[in-house]
């Protein structure tokens, strides 16, 4: 598979009032990660869009809407300043190239640690968190020989696989994605293994500061996981996991998905097995995937090379009240309870997909309809 470049329509900013504004931003009420992007594509600048959010929210019929409160972000900032941690913003020359290239990349991460990793190719190894003790073995084999070979390993620090693959990295190099905020330590029992990464390896969450983690935290982290990597490999899975979530983003992230198989009575492997049956690549060792990715060359090279500076901004667009009623309409008609692609939602509706794309993000922030994984819109 090929990486899709999905530039995003920004800059990064150049100063620290400047991050502080994106900050505001991105933690204003119902202002997720897509919308972002889609204030930023429509007003040129964070400042800008922070300006215009209260009339946005007004005229989708939300009263009193307040923007993130300067205190709050102040409050954030100085959290993450106490932790050690880093604010990067995309675009910066410290953020994950990889993960710049997939659609709903995180605007800001907080990372703590040795940021050099991020320039390394990096491979995602996840899987159970009941493992087999056949699965842990082949996660410690797998991630001690893939580092070896000048890999950074990436997982999301959960229990049984993911804790593995990051013990077995700590010489290395490893990257723990975490659900919560980067000063909440979860699960507890990894708070040594938090320590040892925060040393050799690299710590990031794109959740607020002192965030606990939930469970609808955990997706939004696993897309992060497959994101910056070239490849997924499940190594224990069931047929219903978050493990399987990773190598769905993977896929839609154009990304290559690996898998090792188990035994078919196992219900840990039914995941792995699904997979392969699907097309996953068979994953035996650590040379089944430096083959598998050998093959696949223009996914290590021409995907790393997207320039910083073709993030430029696009000049916003002015439409009528009537226009937007209109739209509003037409997309509230069309959405129901079963998720639909928002690219199919453009084609059906025949209108500027700029012009769809922004209404969307209104009634985003209005609360009427919901984004859900691999960019489908449902309405509430």
């Amino acid at each position: 598979m090929d990486f899709i470049p999905s530039h995003h329509p920004l800059t990064p900013p150049h100063t620290a009032e400047d991050r502080a504004v994106w900050l505001r931003l991105l933690r204003s009420r119902r202002v997720g990660v897509s919308t972002f992007y889609r204030l930023m594509n429509d007003h040129g600048s964070a400042a800008a869009a922070l300006t215009a959010l209260p009339e946005i929210a007004r005229e989708a019929g939300v009263s009193g809407y307040q923007i993130c409160p300067m205190s709050v972000v102040d409050k954030e900032l100085k959290a993450g300043r106490k932790a050690g941690a880093r604010l990067v913003a995309i675009g910066d020359a410290d953020y994950p190239t990889a993960l710049t290239l997939i659609p709903d990349a995180p605007p800001l991460l907080w990372v703590k640690g040795d940021l050099s990793l991020f320039e390394r190719p990096m491979i995602a190894l996840v899987g159970a968190r009941n493992a087999s003790s056949l699965g842990l073995r082949m996660a410690r084999a797998l991630s001690r020989d893939l580092g070896a070979e000048g890999f950074g390993i990436v997982s999301g620090m959960a229990r049984g696989i993911d804790t593995a693959v990051h013990e077995a990295a700590l010489d290395t190099g490893t990257i723990a994605v975490l659900g919560g905020g980067l000063d909440v330590i979860y699960p507890a029992e990894n708070k040594d293994l938090y320590a040892k990464i925060s040393d050799t390896g690299v710590v990031a969450s794109e959740q607020p500061m002192g965030m606990k983690p939930f469970a609808r935290h955990f997706p939004m982290r696993n897309r992060i996981v497959s994101g910056m990597a070239l490849a997924t490999v499940v190594i224990e899975a069931a047929a219903k996991s978050g493990s399987l979530l990773t190598a769905g983003n993977a896929m839609e992230q154009g990304r290559e998905v690996m898998a090792v198989p188990g035994h078919p009575f196992d219900g840990r492997s039914s995941g792995c097995n699904n997979l392969l049956r699907d097309g996953a690549s068979l994953i035996r060792g650590s040379r089944d995937v430096i083959d598998v990715l050998a093959s696949a060359s223009p996914l290590a090279i021409t995907a790393m090379d997207t320039p910083v500076e073709a993030l430029v901004p696009v000049e916003p667009q002015t439409r009528s009240f009537d226009d937007h009623a209109v739209l509003h309409s037409e997309i509230l008609s069309r959405l129901g309870g079963a998720a639909v692609a928002e690219d199919q939602l453009i084609r059906d509706i025949g209108a500027r997909a700029e012009d769809v794309s922004s209404e969307i993000m209104t009634l985003e922030l209005d609360g009427r309809i919901m984004r859900k994984a691999g960019g489908l819109l449902a309405r509430i």
